[in-house]
């Protein structure tokens, strides 16, 4: 039984439709109808049982209708709830009605009427209150016994909200020209020097690959599309001055000097949510861009796949060599706010530090304004995932404890 009982509802839908179009229904189970299937820990389900179940998925167009899995379904579904009724779990009569309505509610159908359709059918109206009474007894274990583990933080729940751009976006090909206090005049000259000679996508590709040290550099300076509202102010004002194949005079960002060309503008507004806030790591590396520093930021690179893997990195470091933020995107430095941009979830990027340590920064995901409702779904949501990855291992063990025969 999902945890998730829309997905129950729509699946109701689907079986009202294939009502009126199937014209067959699973074979009958080999041997007598009445003889048992299996018997779990001394209780048989019969051949008659897993045929009604079968035709009733079916009916519902839910895979894995055949008999066999059918058969291995129902197998599952009597441990659950010998489990549940030796944990204390009861489902009344008055719960049983009510995980009935629930499961059609979106069918516009009386459970009455939902049994007549499924009776002309062939599936019995037991075969209904089975199914919904076993996903009932699971559900409440479930949540019983592994609820208040698996309900997800405030923090958590935000993440998830992170998706989706602001309605502008831009596609760009950046230079960036890593400076300090000592070369700045020296690289300011450089990009000036650029900014005024380069011409054309061919030119700025080759600049990139030669000057730039942004990991776009190996693409010829090319990065995907990226949200206007989440770029530097400084960086803006030049960007929507650009025509497509134009070059921006250099844009003091920090820890670097960039030089952007305009590829392309969409102002469709597709999309309408805009990232509040970025949840991001850092993790510093001494040596700013020594080839040694660069070296142990590749090792990082192949070692981390999500933020979560970092703190793994920084076992056993000194306080403060990895940091975790979430902080308003108005309030990110230039440099920092420009480089998080261009990145997705898992993304990550190197910068200088002004105390001359090389940053490992890692995208860990957009907080955005969330529609009316939004942070209690995905709350629900990221609940009944966790749920459901205890349930499948719980139910893993259970398999693995019980004495199961097959006739």
């Amino acid at each position: 039984m999902i945890f998730d009982m829309t997905r129950g509802a729509r699946m109701a839908l689907a079986a009202l439709a294939a009502a009126c179009l199937l014209h067959g229904a699973p074979a009958q189970a080999q041997g007598q109808p009445f003889a048992p299937a299996a018997t779990i820990n001394g209780m048989a389900i019969t051949n008659w049982q897993v045929t009604q179940r079968a035709r009733f998925l079916a009916l519902l167009n839910a895979p894995n209708a055949d008999l066999q899995s059918v058969r291995d379904l129902l197998v599952d579904e009597t441990l659950q709830v010998q489990t549940a009724r030796a944990a204390g779990i009861v489902v009344t009569p008055e719960e049983l009605d009510a995980g009935m309505v629930e499961f059609i509610s979106r069918g516009s159908l009386e459970p009455e009427q939902f049994i007549a359709a499924l009776e002309a059918r062939g599936v019995a109206a037991e075969t209904y209150r089975d199914f919904v009474r076993n996903g009932l007894y699971w559900r409440g274990l479930v949540q019983q016994r592994f609820g208040p583990r698996a309900r997800p933080s405030e923090a958590e729940i935000e993440r998830t909200l992170a998706r989706g751009p602001n309605s502008v976006r831009v596609l760009m090909s950046e230079i960036a020209i890593p400076q300090t206090p000592e070369t700045r005049d020296e690289v300011r000259a450089l990009a000036e020097r650029l900014s005024n000679s380069i011409s054309g996508p061919v030119a700025f590709q080759q600049a990139a690959r030669q000057y730039s040290r942004s990991a776009s550099r190996g693409r010829g300076g090319r990065i995907d599309w990226v949200p206007l509202s989440q770029l530097p102010p400084p960086l803006v004002s030049q960007v929507l001055a650009l025509a497509p194949g134009e070059v921006s005079d250099p844009v003091d960002l920090g820890a670097f000097i960039g030089l952007y060309m305009l590829r392309d503008l969409d102002e469709s507004g597709t999309a309408t949510q805009e990232a509040l806030a970025i949840d991001y790591a850092e993790y510093l590396i001494p040596g700013g861009r020594s080839p040694e520093a660069l070296a142990e930021a590749a090792r990082i690179r192949a070692r981390v796949d999500v933020c979560d893997d970092l703190y793994g990195v920084a076992k056993g470091q000194p306080e403060g060599v990895l940091t975790r933020s979430v902080a308003q995107v108005s309030d990110l430095p230039g440099d920092l706010r420009t480089e998080l941009a261009k990145l997705d979830e898992g993304e990550e990027t190197t910068l200088l530090s002004s105390g001359g340590n090389l940053r490992f920064v890692m995208m860990c995901g957009r907080v955005v304004e969330p529609p009316e409702g939004a942070f209690d779904a995905v709350g629900q949501q990221l609940l009944n995932q966790r749920l459901e990855s205890y349930a499948q291992g719980y139910l893993d063990e259970l398999r693995a404890d019980a004495i199961i025969t097959y006739e």
